[in-house]
């Protein structure tokens, strides 16, 4: 099924466009500009050759932005630039808050709960001496 519409639709702050298949066969007239190598975002890592932080770094994973961008920007730049004997001590306010923060928003932030996890290594840990001697028994048995 193919849709087509010419006029541009908006949804929130997104813009959705449908083409149509004669636009997806005319050679694009796009020009692609040249990389700046002044620009201080493109490709240069977490941390920025002056020091700050590069909060466009695909690195973060978009935590940046988002209900709870504010607070780990809070949090995370305390911690770089912490100077404490141990590293981000006096920070816990901050990831405190960001903790809170993505609490309220579980489906976007989904956090696992310890115990599950601790049940779950323990179920493998203890399915792999099962495992094990039931493959003795059978190499024994032939």
């Amino acid at each position: 099924l193919n849709f087509c519409l010419l006029s541009p639709i908006m949804v929130g702050k997104d813009r959705i466009i449908f083409a149509t298949k004669e636009d997806h066969e005319t050679p694009s007239s796009a020009e692609l500009v040249a990389d700046d190598p002044d620009d201080p975002y493109e490709e240069q890592g977490l941390i920025l050759p002056n020091g700050d932080i590069n909060w466009n770094c695909p690195c973060l994973g978009g935590m940046a932005s988002g209900p709870c961008g504010e607070q780990f920007k809070s949090a995370f730049s305390c911690f770089h630039y912490s100077t404490e004997e141990i590293k981000g001590s006096d920070c816990v306010d901050q990831f405190r808050a960001m903790q809170e923060c993505m609490q309220k928003y579980p489906d976007l932030y989904p956090q696992e709960d310890e115990n599950e996890e601790k049940e779950k290594a323990s179920k493998d840990l203890e399915a792999t001496p099962m495992e094990a001697s039931a493959a003795k028994e059978e190499m024994g048995s032939s």
